[in-house]
């Protein structure tokens, strides 16, 4: 069988790698965030990689993510976050999961999901979200006496058992950022409020990767890793290498080398104009896979051992790139990004490229795009 013709190649040894180094850095339990397909990653093989790997929790946004864990074979703890009025919460206990609550309402639906006998073994396991300052999802510290109330009345008529209190910090990469002060302090708060309601969570939990790494006050009873799983780094700048290594390689074939003239331009709008005679290559991805637009005239592929800098816009299905008169045909690999050990570019250079993100860059390839995944610890 042929290689594909654009393809994502997620290693799973990287994976693994990633969460072990965070593990030891932390000191404490680790939730590996695989919420939107595990950042592009392929949810439930980095959720077995993470696991292998001793992740004592995941994290999903939505119900349905957190259930598609459990369908997939999961059994160890999963907390979702992101619901709206009406979700399904019967199913999500039934499947063992622990939900979280932003207010009285929510925890109202889940009493009501609560009131069946047929969703588990025991009371349902809700966590309890408080915004400390990233005036998101949570509850506002105006809300949590009536929250922590009804939360601890719950416990008491055997409705549930409240698990976790949790929040999400703002500015965790960039460490000298006042909020990360003021949003801890607050946490605190909210932690202090609980316990006076009479709660007393299993877990207690504020760091995302960054603040895992840049900010061990923050670590509480488990720090939540998404984008450091995957090996990118959470605050470019600001974080020592700890050795976490990128898990993904998007790659492709060359559909096309042709020799351009001095003067001849490329792609629409005629943004680039060739100043000599040079070879293009034709790479077949853009942005119906996920390469951003912006990409047109900033970024770089890796064909040859050496970087190609993309000429003119990006298009829906292709791209093209500037051979500078060197060898190449039809065929030979394009690397867009990887872990760049062989100097191909790395997701954080497209997200400097494209003023933008890695998580971004990771989350959003994928569209045509074949997705396989490999162990590079295996035996050959």
């Amino acid at each position: 069988m042929t290689r594909p013709r654009a393809e994502i190649v997620v290693d799973l040894a990287a994976i693994r790698h990633n969460v072990r180094t965070l593990r030891r850095t932390a000191g404490v339990p680790v939730m590996v965030v695989v919420k939107a397909d595990g950042y592009g990653h392929g949810m439930a093989q980095v959720a077995a990689a993470a696991r292998a790997a001793g992740a004592e929790w995941l994290g999903a946004a939505t119900l349905d993510e957190a259930l598609a864990l459990r369908a997939a074979g999961d059994t160890g703890r999963v907390l979702c976050w992101l619901t709206v009025p009406g979700e399904d919460y019967a199913a999500a206990l039934a499947a063992d999961l622990d939900v979280t609550a932003y207010s009285v309402a929510e925890l109202d639906e889940i009493a009501a999901a609560a009131t069946g006998s047929d969703y588990g073994s025991g009371p349902a396991r809700v966590q309890l979200k408080v915004d400390t300052g990233l005036s998101r999802g949570g509850a506002s510290e105006r809300d949590w006496e009536g929250l922590f109330a009804r939360a601890r009345a719950g416990e008491e008529a055997g409705r549930w058992r409240v698990t976790g209190v949790w929040s999400h910090l703002a500015c965790s990469d960039e460490p000298d950022h006042p909020a990360n002060d003021a949003q801890e302090a607050t946490f605190r708060r909210a932690l202090e409020a609980a316990e006076r309601a009479g709660l007393r969570p299993e877990v207690r939990h504020l760091a995302n990767s960054a603040a895992t790494l840049l900010r061990p006050s923050s670590r509480f009873d488990l720090v939540r890793c998404g984008i450091a799983s995957y090996g990118l780094d959470p605050a470019p700048g600001e974080t020592d290498d700890i050795g976490l290594v990128p898990a993904m390689t998007v790659r492709a074939r060359l559909a096309l080398v042709k020799t351009i003239a001095a003067g001849d331009a490329v792609s629409y709008g005629h943004t680039w104009t060739a100043e000599r005679p040079t070879t293009v290559g034709l790479v077949p991805a853009g942005y119906g896979e996920g390469v951003p637009r912006q990409a047109g005239n900033v970024a770089a592929v890796a064909v040859g051992g050496r970087r190609r800098p993309i000429r003119g816009r990006v298009c829906m299905d292709q791209v093209v790139v500037d051979l500078d008169g060197d060898p190449a045909e039809s065929g030979d690999e394009v690397v867009l990004f990887g872990p760049g050990r062989d100097g191909e570019p790395t997701a954080q250079d497209w997200a400097q490229w494209c003023d933008t993100i890695s998580y971004e860059i990771v989350t959003r390839i994928g569209g045509r795009l074949t997705r396989s995944h490999v162990d590079s610890e295996a035996p050959a």
